[in-house]
């Protein structure tokens, strides 16, 4: 893989919007090497990192991920392909097959079904286009199906909303080499009632797809800890939050499980603004050595 990601880097639903450029070249004067952004439902996502891209010098800028189903493979390709060949060992493309829920809602009536094979075909057509060859391109996967095929058929994976014990569990399944790069959200937050409700603004989007869900059972958790916004147990495991040296814990936990990247996506007071103070924050604690 010729993309160096780096230790630790910045997941940004910020990236995507209007300030998604200053976002990113703040990121950057911080010094954190990789910045991830969503691939988006019915976004051209590729217009908005072919920006940020034009406007920093050496940030690595990552999808996390495009959703298959929404998308042609031959134009992914032509599009992945002149960032790469624009910006050398900067452009990282990750895939994923999204959730039904959402896939059904966007697609014009198009079923999401057999994940695994989907994505194959994908990959397929991809290849067939000239699209970026292995090692520049990782799969969201959560379960060991899809971790296998990550292995396999790309770079790595980059596992969304889980825990380390997930990090652990995709480092047995993957082996030694592949990339591991989990994201892992975060809240720079003392106080536990705040911190929480801050966390179930954002949980609650996700404990509706089935993927995540059954994710969450596979390590341990019940139906009482995905009910009703989730259990404080679920809240602190997948958002954890605290001062700067307990987030940084965090990120040394995932690193100890067998990650390579971890992606922190840091929940600010304002989910519509980047949290600019605390990503400062977080880089004299993270990016120090």
């Amino acid at each position: 893989m010729d993309v160096e990601l780096g230790p630790v880097g910045v997941w940004s639903t910020q990236l995507l919007g209007d300030d998604g450029v200053a976002a990113a070249v703040e990121l950057e004067a911080l010094g954190y090497p990789t910045a991830w952004m969503p691939g988006g439902v019915g976004n051209d996502v590729f217009a908005p990192a072919r920006a940020i891209l034009e406007a920093t010098e050496r940030l690595v800028l990552a999808i996390g991920v495009l959703p298959i189903y929404l998308h042609d493979p031959t134009a992914v390709a032509a599009a992945a392909t002149a960032l790469q060949r624009d910006f050398p060992d900067r452009f990282l493309l990750g895939l994923g097959v999204s959730h039904a829920p959402l896939v059904e809602a966007a697609a014009g009536g198009r079923r999401w079904e057999r994940p695994l094979a989907t994505m194959a075909a994908f990959l397929d057509a991809l290849d067939a286009a000239g699209g970026p060859p292995p090692e520049e391109r990782v799969l969201g996967a959560l379960g060991p199906k899809m971790l296998g095929l990550a292995a396999a058929r790309s770079a790595g994976a980059h596992p969304y909303l889980v825990t380390t014990d997930h990090t652990r569990f995709a480092r047995e399944v993957l082996g030694p080499d592949p990339l591991l790069a989990p994201e892992q959200g975060v809240i720079l937050e003392t106080d536990a009632a705040t911190a929480r409700a801050r966390a179930r603004q954002m949980l609650g989007i996700y404990l509706g797809l089935p993927n995540y869900t059954n994710n969450l059972r596979r390590f341990g958790f019940g139906d009482e800890d995905v009910a009703e916004g989730g259990s404080d147990r679920l809240v602190d495991a997948l958002f954890p939050w605290g001062d700067e040296a307990r987030l940084a814990q965090v990120v040394a936990a995932h690193h100890a499980a067998g990650a390579d990247h971890v992606c922190l996506q840091v929940l600010g007071p304002d989910p519509r603004r980047a949290p600019l103070d605390e990503w400062r924050r977080l880089a004299g604690v993270l990016l120090t050595a």
